[in-house]
């Protein structure tokens, strides 16, 4: 198995941990994201275990070329936080896998196993969280925008990026505050945030 990690300290107590359980090799560990594919497409591992948050290309970014590469590695994602957004995104990233960082180590070892047995395996806690979590009711264009604008651009600049007019940015704008409830974009910005959808 591969492990994708960017802290040093956790990565290599989970390649120690992992290496004790029988029948679990580890071939090839990265702290960056942009390691991943190189690195599994030369030790060809079975499972890759991916933070969802590294340098360089992020866990979920990385799990779909991994899907997409066909090379006969399935992936199972690890994350500290279990956002409902999160996950969803992670199962249209075709993960095998979804685990939170503060389970049982036995829990991943197993979860480990399962995936390599050719079955999906999801944090019970980070589903249900999925399963309670109201959905936003947002077009992709008005999460694109939202995005943007979360990363501190203005409205002019996210029209550049997307080739829109500033008009029609504010238009997204205001209608995806609306939509969220919020007062102002700053307020639906926070509530896209604590609901894990940004």
């Amino acid at each position: 198995m591969l492990i994708a990690e960017d802290m040093y300290m956790l990565r290599k107590a989970l390649v120690s941990l992992l290496e004790l359980e029988p029948g679990i090799e580890v071939v090839a560990e990265v702290g960056d994201g942009t390691q991943i594919m190189p690195t599994a497409r030369q030790t060809r591992p079975n499972i890759a275990v991916v933070d969802i948050n590294l340098p360089g290309l992020d866990g979920l970014s990385a799990a779909s070329a991994l899907h997409k590469a066909d090379i006969g590695c399935r992936t199972i994602i690890l994350t500290s936080l279990g956002q409902p957004d999160h996950l969803r995104r992670a199962i249209a990233a075709n993960v095998h896998g979804f685990m939170l960082k503060d389970s049982d180590p036995g829990q991943l070892s197993d979860a480990i196993r399962s995936v390599a047995s050719g079955k999906r395996v999801i944090d019970p806690e980070a589903a249900l969280a999925a399963i309670d979590a109201r959905p936003h009711r947002l077009t992709e264009r008005e999460l694109q925008v939202l995005r943007l604008a979360a990363d501190g651009e203005e409205a002019r600049q996210v029209a550049a990026r997307l080739s829109l007019s500033t008009g029609t940015v504010r238009n997204y704008l205001s209608t995806a505050v609306s939509k969220l409830g919020g007062r102002n974009l700053v307020d639906a910005l926070r509530i896209m945030r604590e609901s894990g959808w940004l």
